[in-house]
């Protein structure tokens, strides 16, 4: 049996990038690369990880021949550290579009199943347009439960908004409402971790990299000092700053999509043959509620790991 290793070790595996804190009221900036922490984790700190847009149910072999690999792939890496995260977010696009709903549910169930052989049992799950937006998030609500939801977690308040099933790319006036609501229990210094798919801020509304009534959400949000956004979709990582609110986006499992903007057309890129699973990675994230910190580890799959 292969022995666990720990997180440093695995960073080496899995060829880990830079990472980058949040910036303004609340956070520092520090970079930092190859697992070099800074820190050290105390009882009320703690790590998660995030994975993003699976497309469990893509087959395209010009874009990724690995398609039906790369989950297990992102599995057995998380399955093998030896210090285990406290939770681990989905943060949408968990599976592919298509217009069968009895496939769809298919496409679900093997998600579930292929996710619940992960060692954390703490799950959690957030909906993506191609999961939620045709069937206004029905199935989705079979297998994964609420659209959006809150939750504590050692000191922090996490928010999860759903962008993505009503098919305009808005949250809507009831969401909104109980995000207000949600908000007013909380102090102003309170650390507030939101979790979502879309972006809220008009990243490039162009290529639906946006949320129609985001600035709503960003508006109700601005007065707590405290705000971090962890969201997927454009398959890459970016940051945005609203004020003192960081936004970071998350790579993808299935394929990279292009910069903002910087090609004509929104498509996959192309499969790399000389370097495999360029591109797709996840990420884990340090979390020390009492400074409202976060150290990103952003991680790519790697041809080099033995799994």
């Amino acid at each position: 049996m292969r022995k666990g290793i720990d997180r440093r070790d695995f960073i080496k595996l899995a060829s880990i990038g830079g990472a980058v804190f949040a910036s303004g009221l609340g956070f520092d900036v520090q970079a930092k690369s190859h697992g070099k922490h800074g820190h050290k984790l105390t009882p009320e700190d703690f790590y998660f990880a995030q994975l993003s847009d699976t497309h469990w149910g893509f087959n395209g072999a010009m874009v990724n021949p690995e398609s039906a690999n790369t989950l297990h792939m992102a599995v057995r890496n998380l399955n093998s550290l030896q210090n285990q995260p406290d939770f681990i977010v989905f943060t949408g696009d968990l599976t592919h579009t298509t217009d069968d709903p009895q496939e769809r549910r298919r496409r679900m169930q093997e998600f579930r199943t292929i996710v619940d052989g992960l060692r954390v049992k703490n799950l959690k799950f957030i909906p993506g347009e191609h999961d939620a937006s045709l069937d206004k998030g029905a199935a989705y609500q079979e297998f994964f439960g609420d659209l959006h939801y809150s939750f504590d977690h050692k000191g922090l308040h996490f928010i999860v908004l759903d962008n993505v099933s009503d098919p305009n790319a808005v949250l809507g006036q009831l969401q909104l409402d109980w995000l207000k609501s949600d908000l007013e229990q909380l102090p102003i210094s309170a650390p507030i971790v939101v979790l979502t798919h879309r972006p809220l801020f008009d990243l490039y509304p162009q290529w639906d990299w946006h949320t129609r009534d985001g600035q709503a959400a960003i508006d109700l949000l601005m007065p707590h000092t405290q705000v971090a956004i962890f969201y997927g979709h454009i398959h890459q990582e970016h940051r945005h700053m609203s004020g003192h609110i960081a936004h970071y986006a998350a790579k993808s499992l299935i394929f990279p999509l292009p910069a903002p903007g910087s090609v004509p057309k929104r498509a996959p890129l192309p499969w790399d043959a000389n370097r495999p699973f360029a591109g797709l990675g996840y990420r884990t994230i340090e979390a020390y509620p009492r400074k409202a910190s976060y150290e990103i580890d952003e991680k790519l799959l790697s041809t080099g790991e033995q799994l």
